[in-house]
């Protein structure tokens, strides 16, 4: 894909993430606080594999 739209995804999936756990909090929805963790991680991995596809060059 390309660093800028990995890490638009990234940060898209951690702000889903972090809004699900947000809410899941104040409900005591203990599954979508998994979710919503799960979602994050998602999104870190994202971001890294942008950076990483920028220091190489997209030669990935």
């Amino acid at each position: 894909m390309g660093e800028l739209t990995e890490k638009i995804k990234g940060n898209a999936n951690e702000l889903s993430g972090n809004t699900k756990q947000a809410v899941a909090e104040m409900t005591d929805n203990e599954r979508l606080e998994r979710e919503g963790e799960r979602q994050e991680r998602k999104g870190e991995a994202q971001q890294f594999v942008g950076e990483v596809e920028g220091k190489l060059g997209n030669d990935i």
